[in-house]
């Protein structure tokens, strides 16, 4: 299927690995150019690098920790004026509501909500006034369905939730979309960072406690960031734009709801 945005610029926070990749790749092969954004410069340029070759795209990079008020303005600075923004960031830790303080949760909601905001401030404007834009948040499937060790998670990513809903209503009449991709667990750096807090409770083996998880989801594996990815483009895509405010699990039934 042609998506319709070759051409288009998009920013990609957190992309040099993981979901966030797999949303630069899918975006470059529907020729989409590029600014990707990581804390890490050295995995953020060899991302890039691989990214320029397979698909011929131009690519920006801006290594920087976007939560943080400079790094924002880097990345917003090397933004202006792109058609597609992709929010993403590495979700919270893992831990008991008594683990967690005031600052904890500040923390969090940087990261996961207001950081999110800042950037849909800085850059929607924008593609208002062209009349046409999206923008894609990778949240999780924590906001359908609460999990219990992900206490931070589900409170600054549903805060975010929230926003979207309201905000994205607002702007969908000046052809700009905002919608969010909820991801259950991927094969990504943060599968294996939450099976190694299991295998350290529970006394298992990395195996074991993969095949654990496998087993509560409905289509007994992980998800692929290529699969992932290809989801992202769509929502950023010209047959997209009826879609607005809407929140999508990317989880393999994971999440137990009827609606």
């Amino acid at each position: 299927m042609d998506l319709g945005i070759t051409g288009k610029r998009a920013l990609v926070c957190a992309s040099s690995k993981g979901l966030g990749l797999g949303c630069a790749e899918a975006l470059a092969e529907a020729g989409v150019d590029l600014v990707m954004n990581a804390r890490g410069a050295e995995a953020l340029e060899a991302s890039a690098a691989d990214i320029r070759t397979r698909f011929g795209v131009d690519v920006v990079t801006v290594a920087a920790d976007v939560t943080t008020a400079e790094g924002q303005a880097a990345v917003l600075e090397a933004a202006q004026g792109v058609d597609i923004l992709v929010n993403n960031a590495g979700g919270p830790p893992p831990g008991m509501w008594s683990d967690w303080d005031r600052d904890d949760f500040i923390a969090a909601l940087d990261a996961n909500m207001l950081t999110p905001i800042a950037l849909i401030k800085g850059l929607v404007p924008a593609m208002m006034d062209r009349g046409w834009g999206r923008v894609v948040n990778i949240t999780s499937q924590s906001v359908k369905a609460p999990i219990p060790v992900l206490g931070l998670s589900n409170a600054a990513r549903t805060g975010l939730t929230g926003y979207v809903a309201g905000t994205s209503r607002q702007v969908a009449g000046s052809g700009v979309t905002i919608n969010n991709l909820l991801p259950g667990i991927h094969a990504t750096d943060r599968a294996v960072s939450l099976d190694t807090g299991v295998t350290k409770a529970k006394g298992i083996t990395m195996e074991e406690a993969k095949a654990e998880r496998c087993a509560t989801i409905p289509a007994g594996r992980y998800g692929t960031r290529e699969e992932f990815g290809a989801a992202c483009a769509f929502l950023c895509s010209k047959h997209a734009g009826f879609i607005v405010g809407q929140n999508i699990l990317l989880d393999g039934g994971g999440t137990n709801a009827t609606i």
